[in-house]
């Protein structure tokens, strides 16, 4: 079988599917120990499957589901102050949410990418919004954005993502904890570039000192260690684990690129196709087949962007004590103008 002809389906979507999970679904926290706030107003639609274990994918919730209007093309009206940027022709926006989704517990999508495709400059860029970020729901009010899909799905958060940030999102794809071990399985584990060390406490399977260490340098990871190396959190924070998260991206699209042929393509769709909710059709899919393969042969493409500690600032709210992020609209319109409007 030609490699073009169907490795890049695999290879750029498999990626995309990837980034979803990358920074570590907060589902790991039952594995650290780390609390959780349940969201006991919010239920979830879960199959079953034939064993009655449930199955890997995040579900919809359905007690609240606010009405929302389309996207609009051009978007004046938000906290950013765009003042009438026009999304560039060609642009597809897909968002990339990694569920919290577990049994007994609440639903937020911890991990949230926001992936821009120039269709007509064969560019990608990646845009990653911490999850603290305390942000205006519409029709809730203000909450951490990583509350907005548990409230009204897809539509909510695209309406969520106009208001704050004058950004319009066309599809999405979401995946949890499980997903990201199947993958990283799948691949035979990744090799990354770690830029520093992080050494902290772990509950590896097969880790019997309880304490794990990685890089600086190049380094090899099975699924365990990768989950670990982008959610530890003891001795860094959730802007560096942004960080590392990126470093796995780039780890697991070199690992899917070096793959000789098809050998094992159809094991990772398939994998992908049972770990992932997404709005996204073949039909869909099919058009950006030819873009592929020039943009995972040239990584220079493929650009990465943080909402970090320049564009927030950190504060406790006096009613709870939640630790949030406050935006600074300006800064993060300053990130977003490079990332999502400038080809």
């Amino acid at each position: 079988m030609n490699k073009h002809n169907s490795h890049p389906l695999i290879t750029i979507f498999s990626a995309l599917l990837i980034i979803s999970f990358l920074s570590g679904c907060s589902a790991t926290r039952a594995l650290f120990g780390l609390g959780g706030e349940a969201t006991p107003e919010i239920r979830l639609l879960a199959d079953l499957s034939a064993d009655k274990s449930l199955e890997p994918t995040p579900f919809q919730p359905y007690a609240y589901t606010p009405t929302v209007e389309a996207a609009a093309p051009i978007i004046t009206d938000s906290l950013v102050p765009n003042d009438g940027v026009y999304k560039p022709a060609g642009q597809i926006n897909i968002l990339l949410l990694g569920s919290d989704w577990r049994p007994d517990s609440g639903y937020r999508t911890d991990v949230i990418m926001l992936i821009s495709i120039y269709t007509k400059e064969e560019k990608v860029s990646i845009v990653s919004f911490p999850r603290d970020l305390w942000v205006t729901i519409p029709g809730v009010g203000e909450q951490r954005i990583n509350t907005a899909q548990a409230y009204g799905g897809f539509p909510l958060t695209q309406k969520t993502f106009e208001y704050n940030f004058g950004t319009s999102v066309d599809h999405y794809m979401m995946t949890n904890f499980n997903g990201f071990l199947s993958i990283i399985d799948t691949l035979g584990g990744i090799e990354i570039n770690a830029v520093s060390n992080l050494s902290d406490s772990c509950d590896l399977s097969y880790s019997a000192e309880k304490y794990c260490s990685v890089g600086p340098g190049t380094v090899s990871l099975d699924s365990e260690l990768a989950l670990w190396y982008v959610r530890s959190r003891y001795t860094s924070n959730d802007f560096d684990r942004t960080r590392r998260a990126q470093e796995v991206i780039m780890g697991i699209l070199k690992k899917i690129i070096s793959m000789d042929g098809v050998t094992n393509a159809g094991e990772i769709y398939n994998t992908l196709s049972s770990s992932v909710v997404t709005d996204l059709t073949l039909g869909d899919i099919v058009p950006l087949i030819s873009l592929t393969a020039k943009i995972i042969n040239d990584p220079g493409r493929i650009t990465t962007y943080a909402i970090g500690q320049s564009q927030v600032t950190s504060y406790v709210m006096p009613s709870s004590g939640a630790n949030v992020l406050l935006p600074n609209y300006s800064a993060i319109w300053s990130i977003l103008k490079t990332a999502l409007f400038t080809p």
